[in-house]
């Protein structure tokens, strides 16, 4: 099941973590719901981080579930080996996937959740007719290929229509939101509809990893309850 939309989940990602020390990182954010696991292949984004045998490995120490965000070519083929690894969940781009609605399809019969992501500027609209296929659906913030990066308030409405199609599908599909998450500004997104958050530097950039996840958690459930006054 995908969280509620009236849940503030913390996914905290790898990519700001010490990638020398990527197990001991993970016992960091053990009050995490999921790690944010970001691979990259140099072709559909410009940047290189790790692969399937890492991935594997993380799965078999992760003291929270593993949420796989694939910014790679050839997503049809690569996303299903991510499932079979035993991954929580596997998101794919839209954007590098031939057939979105199998491969998600695929990714549910190997017993992970799918997620599938957009790029800021990718419109939403072509693709709410399959929220019913999906169990996340990743709405980029920031363009993909590198952490740190400033937060893009421009896909707000984006986020705000992607919801009012979730609640009026009546399916179960969380929003997710990656790039430029802090205490500040995960208030907005929250605001506008979403209820998954990946942070990178915000977690690991700070002093204590888990309070820093305590502290946008609340933040964000915040966000989400006021923005639901009569759900909450």
């Amino acid at each position: 099941m995908s969280p509620s939309p009236l849940t503030c989940c913390i996914n905290p990602s790898i990519l700001s973590a010490d990638f020398a020390n990527l197990e001991s990182e993970l016992a960091r954010i053990s009050n995490a719901d999921a790690v944010h696991v970001d691979v990259m292949d140099n072709s559909f984004v410009p940047n290189l981080t790790i692969g399937l045998p890492v991935v594997e490995r993380l799965q078999k120490v992760s003291p929270v579930p593993l949420d796989a965000h694939l910014m790679i070519s050839d997503a049809d083929r690569w996303a299903p080996l991510y499932a079979d690894a035993g991954l929580s969940s596997v998101t794919f781009h839209v954007e590098a996937a031939m057939a979105p609605i199998k491969l998600a399809r695929e990714l549910r019969a190997r017993g992970a959740k799918a997620g599938m992501a957009l790029r800021p500027a990718t419109p939403v609209e072509s693709y709410l007719d399959m929220l019913s296929e999906l169990d996340m659906l990743l709405l980029m913030t920031v363009e993909p290929g590198f952490g740190g990066q400033a937060f893009l308030d421009v896909v707000l409405p984006k986020i705000r229509r992607a919801r009012e199609a979730v609640d009026g599908s009546g399916v179960s599909v969380a929003i997710q939101v990656d790039g430029g998450i802090t205490e500040e500004t995960i208030l907005r997104a929250a605001e506008a509809g979403a209820n998954v958050f990946v942070a990178g530097s915000a977690v690991y950039g700070k002093p204590s990893p888990s309070e820093a996840i305590e502290a946008l958690r609340t933040n964000g459930q915040l966000a989400l309850a006021s923005n639901n006054p009569r759900k909450a």
